[in-house]
C-alpha cells in the first residue's frame, strides 16, 4: 500500500476516533443511553470506523518498509 495513502487512512482514523468520541459526551448520546444502554448508532460507527481505518493506515505505513 502506498505510504502517503497510510497515512492519510491513519490520520483520518485519529479523527475519526476524536469525533467518536465527542459523540459519546454528547447530550443524544446521553439520553439513548439512558433510555436504552447503549451510545447512538452514529458514535459507535464513527469509534468503529475510526479504529478500522487508523489501524489499516499504521499496517501499511509502519508494516512493510519495502518501497515497490
Amino acid at each position: 500500500m502506498n505510504r502517503i495513502l497510510s497515512l492519510v487512512l491513519l490520520i483520518g482514523g485519529i479523527v475519526l476516533i476524536t469525533y467518536g468520541v465527542s459523540a459519546s459526551e454528547s447530550i443524544g448520546s446521553a439520553f439513548s443511553r439512558l433510555f436504552t444502554g447503549a451510545p447512538t448508532d452514529k458514535t459507535i460507527w464513527l469509534l468503529v470506523g475510526g479504529v478500522v481505518a487508523a489501524l489499516v493506515g499504521a499496517a501499511g505505513f509502519f508494516g512493510s518498509s519495502k518501497s515497490t
